[in-house]
Order: C-alpha cells, then structure tokens, then sequence
C-alpha cells in the first residue's frame, strides 16, 4: 500500500516509487465554501482524473512543461515532485463569481482585457488575494518567478481558450498552481472543472464546480459533458 503523505480537499498525496515523484490520487470529495460545504460524488475523482489528464496532455504537446509523469489508473498519475509555490495564479477572462460581487459587474460579462489575480495558498486563511508587493514581501516568491508564472498562467490561457472554443465551450476563469522543479517553475496540481468555470458558448450553462456551489444539481453531469467534448476535439 502507497504511504499516503498528505490529504487535501480533492486530492491525496502518496510517496512516489522514487524521491524525484510522487503519486497523485483524486477523490470523490466535493467541496465549496473553503469546505463549508462538503459532498462525496460517486465518479467525480475519475472524471477530474480524465479531464486534468486531457489538458495536461495538450499542454504538454504545446510546450508548457508539466509535473505530470504518467497516467497510473483512473484516479492516479504520477507526478514529479515539485517544491509548490505556495501562491495560486487566477486568470479571469469574463466576470464571475468573487470578481462580479466585488466590482458590481454582472455575470458573464467579457473583460477588456485577461485578469490576472494571485491568492495565497493557506486553506487556513481562506486562500485571501495577496498582490505582488506582499508575495515577494513574505519571500513567498522573487520578482522573476512572478512574472514567470503570470507569463506561463497568460500562455495556458491562450491555448485552454483555443482548445475550449473547438469544444464549444467559454473558458470564464481558472486558477494555476506552479512549483519549483530543478530549477525551474512547471505547472503543478489539476485543471478540471473543479479549478475553472466552464459555461456552454451558446446556452451559458455552467458545466463546472458552478452546478455544486450554487446547488444547480446534476453536478456529474457538467463534468461529464466537459470530458465528452474535450475526447472529441482532442481526437480530431
């Protein structure tokens, strides 16, 4: 049995075969509200799994390097062992969520230009918004590895909004986790529907985390109807 190292919300951390990887394990947990609210949804773990995978995947053939090693089963990966940042990058390209309530913009609404937003990983604290100053402040990270990630979080975006597109699908926000690997920053944790909002293009249903927070129902659904189209553009 894998020595498990650490459990998060989604997610279950355990000791790779060597000191270079770890293994990844998603779960069936759902949860909102910096876990207020908490669900298990039969199947969830493999469709976040399959969806994160696909994207990995893509992004790899395009040129962003990932610590994604292997795909193990349908819940497992195997992954390189990152020092994470501990700062998360949001990219917004449409007003949403925290974004709309703050700023009185309605929902949906396009933005003149793409948003980039940082956020302290601490579940502790909430995940608060914390700008450039106070990161490099707090020596959560320099100067150069700043721009570094907003420059890899920008040229993930291109290329999510391109592939989404093809899929029929408006990509309105998504955050990015980066870690520190031989020397360099790659991109860490999962994109899926629990880390974006995913909104059909023509209907503007929510296809994503959305449907749960909201209690929409048919949460799976959503999930599924995002892995559905990204097998079909991804085989084209």
């Amino acid at each position: 049995m894998d020595t498990v190292l650490r459990e998060g919300k989604s997610k279950i951390i355990c000791a790779g075969p060597d000191g270079g990887s770890l293994i990844l394990r998603y779960k069936d947990t759902a949860t909102a509200f910096n876990g207020e609210k908490k669900e298990d949804l039969a199947g969830k773990g493999k469709l976040n799994a399959a969806i994160s995978n696909q994207l990995y995947a893509y992004l790899a053939e395009n040129g962003v390097e990932t610590h994604l090693i292997e795909v193990l089963d349908e819940t497992s990966a195997l992954v390189r062992k990152a020092d994470i940042v501990m700062v998360e990058v949001i990219v917004r390209n449409a007003a949403a969520g925290s974004f709309s309530k703050k700023y009185g913009v309605p929902e949906g609404t396009a933005l003149k230009n793409t948003v980039t937003e940082f956020s302290l990983k601490d579940d502790a604290l909430g995940d608060p918004m914390i700008n450039e100053s106070q990161i490099t402040a707090l020596g959560l990270a320099d100067e150069q590895e700043l721009a570094c990630m907003t420059g890899l979080a920008l040229r993930v975006n291109g290329l999510l909004c391109a592939l989404f597109e093809k899929a029929g699908v408006r990509l309105i926000d998504f955050k990015l986790e980066f870690g520190r690997y031989q020397g360099r920053l790659i991109l860490c944790d999962e994109i899926s529907p629990d880390s974006c909002r995913l909104w059909d293009a023509d209907t503007e249903q929510k296809l994503d985390k959305d449907r749960f927070r909201r209690d929409l129902g048919d949460v799976l659904g959503g999930y599924r109807e995002i892995l559905r189209r990204l097998q079909d553009v991804r085989q084209v």
